[in-house]
């Protein structure tokens, strides 16, 4: 019994320590988790998988920074029931997001940003 409680205790510190990685500073609304993403290249295009269930694709922002890195942000509010009931549980994070993913060198264009199953599918494509 002591080995399991050691084992939830770790789970829950590797959770928290790879989703949770700021609060609002100063009034300002910054990230708190970062949804993990997977990534497969085929040929000149870039596929990335970014796992933001319950988000519509209207509800984020996919935008390249100054660096190169494509940037995914938004908001996964809690669901109605969450609201207005209390939590027994709550394991998949909510709150505002933001995800920075560096991409290889050259120019790319979205070509796809759709939502499949609770990933948030991102394709670019090498046009340099």
């Amino acid at each position: 019994m002591w080995a399991q409680a050691l084992e939830m205790l770790g789970e829950a510190d590797r959770l928290q320590r790879r989703f949770f990685t700021g609060t609002e500073a100063r009034g300002r609304h910054v990230p708190v988790w970062e949804p993990p993403v997977d990534i497969f290249s085929d040929g000149d295009d870039i596929w990335l998988f970014f796992a933001v269930p319950g988000v519509s694709t209207e509800q984020t922002e996919v935008s390249v920074d100054e660096s190169g890195a494509i940037v995914v942000r938004g908001e996964r509010r809690l669901p109605l029931p969450a609201r207005s009931g209390s939590i027994r549980r709550l394991e998949i994070p909510h709150g505002r997001f933001e995800r920075r993913v560096p991409l290889p060198p050259g120019r790319f264009e979205l070509f796809a940003r759709q939502l499949d199953r609770g990933c948030l599918v991102i394709g670019l494509r090498r046009i340099a």
